[in-house]
C-alpha cells in the first residue's frame, strides 16, 4: 500500500509542478463566480465535457464471510459530453485488483460499464446554485464476475445540487468561499436475487439465494475555496501554487431499505484537498470508513480530471447541438 500511495501521490505532485502556470479563469462548473471542482467522491450536479483518468482507489478490505480480507486497488475513468448545453451523457468503466491478504489467487479484471444521462435543469448566477437531475444505469454482464461485477442491471435516479455561499452578507465574508455539492439518489438492481445452485456433501441438490436490496444512497462535499477567498474576498498574498487549493470532506453513505439488508449503513468519510487549474485539476483523499461493517482500514482516493471544454472549446468541448 505504502508504493502505490507514495507512485499516486509523487505523479499528482509531478504534474502539479510542471503545470502549476494555468490562468485562474474558468468555463466549466460556473454558477455566477463560483467556480465548483469536479470532486472525487460523489457526482458533480453541473453538465460538463471532461475527462478523469485516471481515478485511483486503494484500501485494504476486512474479510466478509467466506471471502478472506484483501487488498482492492480499482484503476477507473469516465468521459462526460455535452450532448445540449445542459444535457450530457458520461460513460464509466473500472479495472479492479483483488490481492488476498492471505494465501490466495489474486483476481483482476473490468467491472461494469456505466452510463448516466445528467440533466442541469436551473442554475443561479445570484446565489450560486444549481440542480440537476441524472439517470445512471450500469450494465451488468459486462464486466468480470470474479472482481464483483454483477450480471444484472443496476439503475440509478438522482438528483443533485450545488451551492456557494458568495451572497453571505459581507459581515459574514470570511465564509463567502464555502460551498456544498450532493447527491441523493436511488440504487435500484433489476433483480432481486441471485440463485445459486450446488451438491451438498449428501449429493443433495441445494439452492441459495443472494439478496440485492434497493439501497438509498446519498452523499454531499463541503468545500472552502482558495481561489474565491483570493479573487472576492481578500488577497491573502498566497503564493501561486496554494491560492489554487480547495480543501473539503466529502461524505458518501448507502443505507438499504429491505431483503434482509434494512439498517445495514455503510459508508466513508474523505477528507481531500483539490488544486484547481485552468485546464486541469488534480485530487487526493483519505477514505475513512464510518463503521466496521463498511471496514476498519483507511484508504485513498487520487484523481486527474481534465477540462475538456476550456482545453477544446471550439472542437470536442463543445456541445454537440445548440450554442455554447
Amino acid at each position: 500500500m505504502r508504493r502505490i500511495l507514495a507512485r499516486a501521490v509523487l505523479s499528482v505532485g509531478t504534474v502539479a509542478l510542471v503545470l502549476t502556470a494555468a490562468a485562474s479563469a474558468h468555463a466549466h462548473g460556473l454558477a455566477g463566480k463560483r467556480f465548483f471542482p469536479s470532486t472525487l467522491t460523489i457526482d458533480d450536479p453541473f453538465v460538463a465535457d471532461e475527462l478523469s483518468l485516471p481515478t485511483v482507489f486503494h484500501i485494504k478490505e476486512p474479510r466478509d464471510g467466506e471471502t478472506p480480507a484483501r487488498q482492492n486497488t480499482t484503476v477507473s475513468g469516465e468521459f462526460s459530453k455535452r450532448i445540449l448545453p445542459n444535457l450530457g451523457l458520461t460513460f464509466g468503466g473500472d479495472w479492479t485488483l483483488l490481492d488476498p491478504a492471505a494465501n490466495g489467487k489474486t483476481e483482476s479484471g473490468f467491472g461494469n460499464l456505466e452510463l448516466t444521462l445528467k440533466y442541469q435543469f436551473f442554475t443561479s448566477a445570484e446565489h450560486e446554485t444549481i440542480f440537476s437531475v441524472a439517470f445512471g444505469w450500469e450494465a451488468g454482464g459486462t464486466g468480470r464476475a470474479k472482481i464483483g461485477a454483477e450480471s444484472f442491471d443496476v439503475f440509478k435516479p438522482a438528483l443533485l445540487f450545488g451551492k456557494g455561499f458568495g451572497d453571505l452578507p459581507n459581515a459574514l465574508a470570511w465564509l463567502k468561499p464555502l460551498a456544498v455539492t450532493g447527491i441523493v439518489e436511488g440504487v435500484l438492481p433489476s433483480r432481486s436475487g441471485n440463485k445459486t445452485f450446488r451438491l451438498n456433501d449428501d449429493g443433495d441438490l441445494e439452492i441459495e439465494v443472494e439478496k440485492n436490496p434497493n439501497v438509498f444512497h446519498w452523499g454531499f462535499a463541503v468545500m472552502y475555496s482558495l481561489p474565491y477567498l483570493q479573487a472576492f474576498v481578500k488577497d491573502i498574498g498566497l503564493p501561486v501554487i496554494l491560492n489554487r487549493l480547495i480543501p473539503l470532506v466529502e461524505i458518501d453513505i448507502n443505507n438499504p431499505l429491505d431483503r434482509g439488508f434494512a439498517g445495514k449503513t455503510t459508508g466513508t468519510v474523505n477528507p481531500g484537498i483539490i488544486w484547481a487549474g485552468k485546464y486541469f485539476q488534480l485530487g487526493l483523499e483519505a477514505v475513512i470508513p464510518i463503521n466496521e461493517r463498511t471496514g476498519k482500514n483507511v484508504g485513498f482516493r487520487a484523481q486527474i480530471h481534465f477540462f475538456l471544454d476550456d482545453i477544446f472549446p471550439n472542437t470536442v468541448g463543445r456541445p454537440l447541438f445548440g450554442s455554447r
